[in-house]
């Protein structure tokens, strides 16, 4: 490879056209030129006067004031990749959680001040007013989308070429309401008030097809080929977010794709009068983008399921063959242009598409094809759950994407003899590791595609990638050792900590300097401060600046009044058996005994805090938040718990709420069945903000533990070993419940209706699951759980301590940050470096 192509030496951009980047009216920084361009956007974009602009108006005026500031950056970005060729990142995810632009862009052009200034001039006193108007972008569920976000702006601020790919939702997931106790799913439009941070590219769109027949034919060299024909096409238009990077000229971009039909409207069914079908391809090609995640529970949900995931993986595979087409780069050397990261299974197709778009399309033999792909891909696998690996019905995978099934064919037989070679005579290890499933109805299983066509598999902590080796695939791993890494995830302490808590991200700044946020292994600092006094009392201040926020927060939302002085207790993340949400329940419910009983052992005030969504056809999750509710409203409404415990449950939790919950929490609930969690990155986010946290050896609570010290972390529950034996020795829940008399009570106040209203049924199938098959060990955890909590009440009430603790916590936390993660991925599997850009042009130079 060229040398230039990996230099990491700034590129000076010369910019030959004046204003062709840099227009003096839309750069300046300060708060009179902020004004200024918030002025001209209201009259001129929005058709607004200031004097009757709203809230959202000011909001959207601003945002395309600071977008104007983006453009510069954004342009010369790509304009670098143009004149200097490198290779660029290309990750591909279903989710990316991307959270408020606003504040963020704000944050790392450094004019969140001047913003607020500019503001003032409008009437409006407060940044927050406006920060408050917008809507989170429905384009991700939990942490696989959070993940994404956080190393699309890792990138951008370690100044690497990447492009985020993936679906622009029209509708995110749901909006969560409560209603009686239990989960209502409303439509996500957040799309409804106008998006100011996407560029529309429909210049640059896509065809994608599904369905129809595959033909073959020998091309004019005499070579067998198959073409695809489909019976159906539907155009990606692609939707380009700029990733601005912290401080730096560096701007990456994400690229979503929104689906439009090839023809939108039939004229001759509308003459006839058939007015439905004049539209029906419109509608259906749009589905594409309508909604996160379809409820697969349905032929038809996964039928949609499996069409979006082949057509952002396509779109997104034709952009970059397109962008080498462009700069005349032959198709041959895409590996040396782009390395392609799958985010999980959901962009597993690729590996698929691209064989037939070398095959097909530029017709390149296959050995030379594979080697291209195999080159190219990297798979991170996020789940050992059997149930999100994903696997596709062969008749469905077959009507829709039938080439595809072809090329998978091919792939696993040249695969299946490569095993026999290794194994012969050894059918059961073919049928164990065989792309296709034999058992009972087959399927397409894509995480063995991905496996096979990636040059690197990485789990995302290091008790994850060790499982994934020794348990997911440990045939494959042992027949490609090499393949199988380890990158544990990260969070970017840009949107965790100096966006979320300004008054931490202060006092840290005044102790170790401003370059903790790109440099976090300096908080290690901040250890010589454990026995300072004076320090401890102002970190502690910064935690209950935080704990004031959320109190205020509580009480405007669900009218519960929380004593901000109280042990905070904090459990927000997707709703999940595995998690465990039921466990810290019923721990709820025991301390809710011993205060009726007189038993309290430790008068420590609690206000347990739960968050998170359950997926719309989870019907066990659903039942564990309602049954959360009820305790919450029994616990609320005793006398007897004043001032001594709260239950809290936030709906609709999202990006913006965390926020706001991770600032204020003093203990961390991590508490998922050990060797079920992949990572987590809640633990993380906690740390940093200098939580404790209270959890299993799982994901990566065990790399947590390692670096911040065992006796700064309430650690309880069996091992992923032990978890195991018990598993394979016919594991019995009763053996548990009956050695533990306090759990027996709680199960026995439940099952009498305590806290249904006397509804003996209600929560029945929830205990039958926890005393029957127990799946994920709640009842052999329960009894260390409940005894760890008390260590945590004995902690609290020694201040300065937990103070020590907490400031331990986020002082050896720097390891966490997705920068750390980001620079591996570069190092390890991508092979790819930093490409600075630098803006030469002045005023001055634009201007004569």
């Amino acid at each position: 490879m060229d040398k230039s192509m990996n230099s990491n030496e700034p590129f000076d951009l010369r910019l030959p056209t004046p204003g062709c980047y840099l227009d003096p009216e839309k750069a300046g920084m300060d708060s009179d030129a902020v004004f200024q361009g918030m002025t001209a956007h209201l009259f001129y974009t929005l058709g607004k006067l200031a004097t009757s602009a709203s809230p959202h108006d000011l909001y959207m005026a601003l945002s395309y004031a600071v977008k104007d500031r983006l453009m510069t950056r954004y342009l010369a970005s790509q304009e670098v990749i143009r004149k200097k060729p490198q290779k660029t990142v290309a990750y591909l995810s279903a989710e990316f959680l991307i959270g408020p632009q606003l504040s963020n862009n704000l944050l790392n052009l450094g004019i969140t001040q001047e913003a607020e200034d500019a503001l003032k001039r409008f009437g409006i006193e407060s940044l927050s007013t406006i920060l408050e108007v917008e809507e989170e972008p429905g384009l991700g569920n939990g942490g696989l989308g959070r993940l994404a976000a956080c190393y699309l702006e890792s990138l951008a601020s370690l100044q690497v070429p990447a492009v985020g790919y993936g679906i622009r939702y029209e509708f995110g997931i749901f909006n969560q309401l409560i209603r009686d106790g239990w989960q209502v799913e409303v439509t996500d439009k957040w799309l409804k008030g106008g998006w100011p941070w996407e560029l529309p590219q429909p210049d640059e769109s896509c065809f994608v097809g599904f369905g129809g027949r595959t033909e073959s034919y020998r091309d004019d060299k005499g070579n067998y080929r198959s073409r695809w024909i489909p019976s159906e096409h539907a155009i990606g238009v692609p939707h380009d977010v700029p990733v601005l990077g912290y401080r730096v000229n560096t701007c990456d971009r994400l690229r979503l794709w929104r689906a439009d039909a090839t023809e939108s409207f039939d004229f001759y069914a509308f003459n006839i009068g058939d007015y439905y079908g004049a539209v029906e391809e419109k509608v259906a090609s749009e589905t594409l983008s309508k909604v996160l995640y379809p409820n697969d529970g349905t032929d038809e949900g996964r039928r949609l399921r499996l069409k979006q995931q082949h057509f952002f993986v396509s779109c997104s595979l034709q952009d970059m063959l397109r962008s080498l087409e462009k700069r005349s780069i032959p198709i041959t050397e895409f590996p040396k242009h782009w390395t392609v990261q799958l985010n999980d299974t959901h962009p597993a197709i690729a590996v698929a598409e691209l064989m037939r778009l070398l095959i097909d399309q530029y017709q390149i033999s296959w050995d030379k094809a594979w080697n291209i792909t195999t080159s190219s891909v990297a798979y991170t696998n996020h789940t050992l759950l059997p149930e999100a690996l994903e696997k596709w019905d062969l008749g469905l995978f077959n009507d829709l994407l039938p080439r595809h099934l072809e090329i998978i064919y091919e792939i696993n037989w040249r695969f299946l003899q490569q095993l026999r070679l290794r194994y012969p005579g050894d059918d059961k290890i073919l049928q164990k590791l065989s792309i296709i499933d034999e058992e009972g109805s087959k399927s397409v299983r894509m995480a063995h595609l991905a496996t096979i066509g990636a040059h690197h598999i990485n789990g995302v902590a290091a008790l994850h990638s060790d499982l994934i080796k020794r348990q997911l695939l440990p045939e494959l791993a042992k027949l490609w050792p090499e393949k199988f890494t380890n990158v544990t995830n990260g969070v970017t302490p840009r949107r965790w900590v100096a966006l979320s808590n300004p008054s931490l991200s202060n006092l840290l700044e005044e102790e170790v300097g401003p370059d903790w946020i790109t440099n976090m292994e300096l908080l290690q600092k901040l250890e010589e401060k454990k026995d300072d006094n004076n320090f401890l009392q102002k970190f502690e201040e910064t935690k209950l600046n935080g704990k004031r926020k959320l109190s205020n927060f509580i009480h405007s939302k669900t009218g519960i009044l929380v004593d901000p002085s109280s042990l905070f207790d904090v459990q927000v993340k997707r709703i999940h058996q595995y998690k465990r949400q039921h466990l810290n329940a019923l721990q709820i419910i025991a301390q809710y005994l011993r205060i009726k009983n007189g038993t309290n052992n430790y008068e420590v005030p609690r206000t347990i805090i739960f968050g998170g969504k359950a997926a719309p056809g989870y019907f066990m999750a659903k039942l564990m938040i309602r049954f959360i509710n009820g305790i919450a409203d029994v616990v609320n409404s005793d006398p007897d718990m004043d001032g001594l415990l709260r239950v809290v449950f936030l709906p609709d939790y999202n990006v913006k709420l965390g926020e706001i919950v991770y600032p204020a929490t003093d203990l961390s609930e991590q508490i998922s069945t050990a060797g079920k969690e992949a990572s987590g990155t809640g633990n993380m986010k906690f740390a940093m903000n200098g939580a404790l946290t209270i959890g299993t050896l799982d994901g990566a609570n065990v790399e947590l533990r390692d670096l911040v010290k065992k006796e700064n972390f309430f650690l309880f529950g069996k091992t992923e070993s032990e978890i195991m034996d018990l598993k394979n020795n016919n594991y019995s829940p009763k053996t548990f419940i009956d050695q533990c008399a306090e759990l027996k009570e709680v199960i026995r106040l439940i099952e009498i209706g305590h806290f249904s209203n006397g509804d003996k049924e209600l929560f029945k199938p929830l205990l039958n699951s926890l005393t029957g098959h127990d799946p994920f060990f709640v009842m052999a955890d329960f009894e260390d759980y409940l005894n760890k909590q008390d260590v945590v009440s004995k902690c609290w009430n020694n201040k300065k301590s937990w103070n020590k603790m907490a400031l331990l916590n986020t002082a050896r936390s720097g390891y966490f940050s997705s920068d750390r993660s980001i620079r591996e991925y570069c190092k390890s599997i991508w092979k790819v470096s930093p490409m600075p850009v630098e803006i030469t042009c002045d005023v001055e130079e634009l201007t004569n």
